[in-house]
């Protein structure tokens, strides 16, 4: 049976190209959705780009014929902007005043009606579902109330999120196969016998199926034919010593020279900052692999944005910087406020900057880390990577449960739909840390809270 979407103007200014998303169905936009994307066109974020983008793809439909009457899709669909609003009233006496949500909401009761009446008089052509498309988790809610279906934008989701991508895997084995690996330094893939496909530079940890406490610790090689020993000792990088098998498993991905592309997640506390920045001071102060230390993440405000800060634009960004420089404070070993800076300055090959300077650059023969990768888009986590210069080496990190973008989740975020696109490549590697290390007090806080 066919239905009817009726699309939120987050959906579009989410991904513009949501309305060739819904196959044969017939897409609704409301008119006012028209309006609030016209209101976000000269913004110049991700937002602004979105609703410019939207403008031109309509333009372009227009040109088909009339957006009003319908317009044919080459999915089969129709696209339809709606200026029928007749079921105000109800709306507005259910929730007050007719904010731009209550008026999609109308059209979008005003279409179920009409359907429900097709049904009742029993027109030849068979009654359509409504369904009314939004990320906003009150507009679902409202939508409810009014008692129409409504549905988040899952087009875009990269994957469910009980199957995201963790890096690592445990598999129970005889204890022979485990003899084996020790005394020749490798398996074949094909030895475990399991069904679960194995990515590049995937880690496992082999343990005895009888119980015992025998155990190893492997990683997928680059081509995916067979298992390795992890290549580094658990000496301590730049005063750090991993603290348990995940951080073990991130520090052998973040030394590896050969793999340019590294994606770190975890719970706050999991130690993902502190093992990428010893990682690169290693790399950049000590070996000299690469030229600079580059340290970046996106600012995305809680409340008022950064130009309501006083200072400089240095000054307006050590807020949000400040958990860099803590992380560098702790490495460094500073004991007095300001010895940091002095530190970095003098150094020369260590840069902390937001992340909207660095988008549109060529970055070669750097170290970079991107913090907080989980508030980036798609087309921004493209538009970073696809930087990345000759010799460099990139490694995105975040918590996808903790997201400050209003139009992202868990599953449509940039930095899992990165692990998800590059775990088949051997140019790349993933690990989620799951314990935290910073202290008991805030691992009881992030398991309880």
């Amino acid at each position: 049976m066919k239905k009817i979407f009726v699309l939120d103007t987050n959906v579009l200014l989410h991904d513009p190209q949501a309305i060739f998303a819904f196959e044969d169905n017939e897409v609704i936009i409301p008119a006012v959705v028209l309006e609030e994307i016209d209101s976000k066109k000269r913004l110049a974020d991700e937002l602004g780009r979105n609703a410019r983008s939207v403008s031109r793809l309509l333009d372009g439909l227009r040109e088909q014929g009339h957006l009003h009457e319908g317009i044919r899709l080459e999915q089969g669909g129709v696209l339809k902007v709606e200026l029928n609003h007749r079921s105000f009233v109800r709306v507005q006496e259910m929730f007050g005043d007719m904010s731009n949500d209550n008026r999609i909401l109308a059209v979008a009761l005003n279409y179920a009606l009409e359907e429900k009446d097709k049904e009742a008089g029993s027109e030849s052509a068979a009654p359509r579902h409504v369904v009314i498309v939004s990320k906003d988790v009150l507009v679902r809610i409202k939508a409810d109330v009014l008692g129409l279906e409504a549905q988040d934008y899952l087009s875009d989701q990269t994957v469910e999120a009980s199957d995201i991508y963790s890096g690592n895997l445990t598999i129970h084995v005889h204890p022979a196969v485990i003899d084996e690996f020790y005394s020749y330094r490798f398996l074949s893939v094909s030895a475990l016998q399991i069904r679960t496909k194995l990515h590049p530079n995937e880690f496992v940890i082999l343990r005895d199926e009888m119980g015992t406490s025998k155990s190893a610790l492997l990683k997928v090689s680059q081509d995916g034919a067979r298992l390795e020993p992890l290549f580094l000792s658990n000496d301590p990088v730049w005063g750090i010593t991993a603290r348990n098998a995940q951080q073990r498993m991130a520090l052998e991905l973040l030394l590896n020279d050969e793999i340019p592309l590294v994606t770190l997640s975890g719970k706050a506390g999991t130690g993902k900052t502190l093992l990428a920045l010893a990682a690169g001071l290693l790399k950049v102060e000590d070996e000299h692999k690469y030229k600079k230390l580059l340290i970046a993440r996106p600012v995305v405000p809680m409340g008022k944005d950064i130009g309501y800060l006083p200072g400089e634009k240095d000054e307006k960004l050590r807020p949000w910087m400040q958990p860099i420089y803590d992380n560098l404070e702790y490495l460094f070993d500073t004991k007095k406020a300001g010895d940091i800076d002095k530190i970095l300055m003098g150094l020369g090959s260590i840069q902390v900057e937001a992340l909207t300077y660095i988008r549109g650059r060529s970055i070669p023969g750097q170290f970079i880390i991107i913090d907080e990768a989980q508030n980036l888009s798609k087309h921004e986590v493209k538009t970073i990577v696809s930087r990345v210069g000759e010799g460099s080496k990139i490694i995105l990190m975040g918590d996808p449960e903790q997201i400050d973008h209003p139009y992202l989740d868990a599953v449509s975020n940039g930095l899992t739909y990165i692990m998800e696109r590059f775990k088949q490549e051997g140019l790349s590697g993933h690990i989620t840390l799951e314990k935290g290390e910073r202290s008991k007090l805030a691992q009881l806080a992030t398991d309880l809270l």
